[in-house]
């Protein structure tokens, strides 16, 4: 009986051994997970939020600027790096694009960050996680929610200028044209209005607004869903011509606070962009988000947290795909 019970166990055991050796492994391979470098680089994160912090310190616009760059990396070929890449080679950088041309910025933030991981961990860390844990410290360094990246990802090989200039929500799409890059990515409804949050800190060009303030609709008139006085003092600082690199903050009560100012700001036909309006003008499930945010700054915290996850899972390269490049504005070889 002992030796049929002994047996028994010793075909559990083997099929269960068989189990493991497969599944985790293959699980793994395509799963990013916040203990990703807890062996292989454990410093990673507090070298990524010290000179986060300092950039911060120097420059608080600079919060804005690197949560932003993660959103413009993920948005086109998965959150790999490529908007890092300069020109070079068969490499076409993102930069040159029309949402990232003369205002991404942060880039030598970056730089830093990943010489100084290089120096304690050559090769180890990825340029798409440094921008993932970089947006994650602003988030929270200017008062914002905490949450776990999910790490893990590798760095592309190359850039896409057609992606960057098709994929990435621009100012003055149509709330459906918005929409469907976001669903385009795997995130929702939900995630376009929380997402959309992270104007609560930076800044907005002339450029980006100007149609909103002048003519807007074929009557000279700046557009009636826009607070007058609101536009009255946009108008002084942001002319018909000229003064297209002003800069004005998307949350003018707070524009360095990470809060829900953004979504009162809406309630008071105070949006900046057109991009932000729609939000509260063309469908109810996004304006009953809009209220529910301003009223609730903790549902929006803990939702924000939530669809940054979700984007930074965006098509990530794992396992043999793509590199870790030795310095983010360039492949290895």
């Amino acid at each position: 009986m002992a030796h049929f019970i002994n047996n028994a166990i010793l075909v559990v055991l083997l099929a269960l051994s068989l189990v493991l050796s497969f599944s985790p492994i293959t699980i793994a391979a395509n799963v990013l997970y916040p203990q990703f470098y807890d062996f292989s680089c454990p410093q990673a994160n507090n070298i990524v939020k010290s000179i986060v912090s300092k950039a911060v310190a120097r420059a608080p616009r600079m919060a804005a600027s690197l949560l932003r760059l993660h959103f413009h990396d993920c948005f086109v070929k998965g959150c790999d790096g490529s908007i890092l890449l300069d020109s070079s080679g068969t490499i076409t950088s993102e930069k040159r694009s029309v949402p990232n041309c003369d205002s991404a910025r942060g880039f030598e933030v970056i730089d830093e960050i990943k010489s100084a991981v290089e120096k304690v961990c050559p090769q180890t860390v990825s340029c798409a996680d440094i921008l993932a844990l970089a947006a994650r410290d602003s988030t929270v360094l200017t008062g914002g929610p905490n949450w776990d990246v999910p790490l893990g990802s590798r760095d592309s090989l190359g850039a896409s200028l057609s992606g960057s200039n098709q994929n990435i929500p621009a100012p003055n799409n149509t709330f459906q044209t918005i929409l469907t890059k976001f669903k385009l990515k795997g995130l929702d409804i939900v995630d376009f209005v929380t997402l959309s949050g992270s104007h609560t800190i930076g800044n907005a060009r002339c450029t980006s607004f100007r149609q909103r303030l002048y003519n807007n609709t074929g009557n000279g008139q700046p557009d009636f869903k826009l607070e007058r006085s609101y536009a009255a003092q946009l108008r002084a600082n942001c002319p018909r011509t000229g003064g297209d690199q002003n800069l004005f903050p998307l949350d003018p009560g707070s524009p360095t606070k990470f809060d829900n100012g953004y979504y009162k700001n809406l309630l008071a036909l105070k949006g900046l962009l057109s991009s932000d309006e729609i939000l509260y003008t063309q469908n109810q499930e996004t304006y009953d988000l809009v209220k529910l945010y301003a009223e609730n700054q903790d549902e929006f915290f803990k939702q924000f947290a939530k669809s940054m996850v979700k984007m930074g899972n965006i098509t990530p390269l794992t396992g043999n795909h793509g590199e870790i490049r030795k310095i983010c504005r360039r492949v290895n070889n």
